[in-house]
């Protein structure tokens, strides 16, 4: 459950900034070296900044951070899971194609013959589900 802004710490605040400047680097580049890189060169810069102890200084520095990653967002990020759906959906989504349930009624004897017990299931359902609807209880 993500936090309310007023509840977070300024250190959990930061964390939120470096981990999301770091998906930003990965949704600009390919290469995984270069990614590499530029993550060294963001954590540097975080680094250098780990000593500031003026609060109010501290409070720029986030807000100066956090508007540079808005203004540099991707347009297509990457998406966050292999099969996820949406705008950038996942490089997997879709490819697994589930076929539909008629498609067993056309296998040949033989591949019905290695899997018995489930076909013969799967005929006394069929028959059920004929009747009931012919009797009008599936409406």
């Amino acid at each position: 459950m993500p936090f309310a802004p007023e509840l977070r710490t300024h250190a959990q605040k930061v964390c939120t900034l470096y981990k999301k400047a770091c998906r930003l680097i990965e949704g600009y580049y390919v290469a995984r070296y270069t990614i590499r890189y530029h993550q060294v060169q963001l954590r540097n810069v975080f680094d250098k900044n780990a000593c500031v102890t003026d609060p109010k200084e501290q409070r720029r520095l986030l807000w100066v951070g956090e508007n540079e990653i808005f203004e540099k967002h991707n347009p297509l990020p990457l998406a966050k899971f292999a099969r996820s759906i949406g705008i950038a959906g996942g490089v997997a989504h879709g490819r697994i194609v589930e076929s539909p349930d008629w498609v067993l009624d056309y296998w040949h004897p033989l591949e019905k013959a290695q899997y018995p017990e489930y076909f013969r299931i799967r005929e006394c359902r069929k028959c059920e589900y004929i009747k009931k609807w012919n009797s009008g209880e599936l409406y």
